[in-house]
């Protein structure tokens, strides 16, 4: 009888040890993902200052825009040090919105257009955008498996006992949810 015992605890404190590492696993997933988005958001960061120049070379009737992309990076960067995915969130559909006001102005001069630099930050910048977007959904989806595993039984058990947390989702703002009226942006 006791060597029953020995042989059920073993396997208990076994798949206990298992559980454990599934969840340390599922944690570090999301701070993995966490981590690429933050590498994106770091570089766009690094360059709407040079869009933003080159843009003010051209377009000087134009500084709301300008000053409204400018905000909106900076409270970006102040959600993402203070690993605020709430605001966030809030945040990247201002600048989005910002960025899509400023590419849409930017119709209306056709030498700032024809500018390669202005080119070349336009296209590095879409691109980061479509990688933000990429990383955003699999950061979301890491939460999204870390925050089940600890809900459900048996191990929300084992998250309560190692002080397991919950993640927030980095969510859309309104204004990125509704449809985008492309013949409004490009209306001078």
């Amino acid at each position: 009888m006791g060597l029953i015992f020995w042989i059920i605890a073993g396997i208990a404190v076994v798949y206990l040890i298992t559980l454990y590492n599934s969840l340390v696993n599922v944690k570090n997933a999301v701070s993995k993902a966490w981590a690429n988005v933050d590498v994106l958001l770091k570089q766009r960061h690094d360059e709407l200052p040079k869009l933003v120049d080159t843009c003010k070379q051209y377009m000087q009737h134009e500084q709301v825009t300008l000053e409204k992309v400018i905000a909106a990076r900076s409270r970006v960067s102040d959600a993402r040090e203070a690993h605020n995915v709430g605001a966030l969130g809030a945040a990247e559909g201002m600048l989005r919105s910002g960025l899509g006001q400023l590419f849409a102005l930017a119709e209306n001069y056709p030498d700032l257009k024809a500018n390669e630099q202005f080119l070349h930050l336009q296209s590095r910048i879409s691109g980061l955008e479509s990688a933000i977007a990429d990383r955003r959904e699999f950061y979301n989806e890491s939460v999204n498996i870390n925050n089940v595993a600890i809900e459900q039984f048996p191990g929300l058990l084992v998250a309560r006992m190692f002080n397991f947390k919950a993640f927030e989702l980095l969510k859309f703002a309104a204004e990125e949810l509704k449809d985008v009226d492309i013949a409004q942006r490009f209306k001078g």
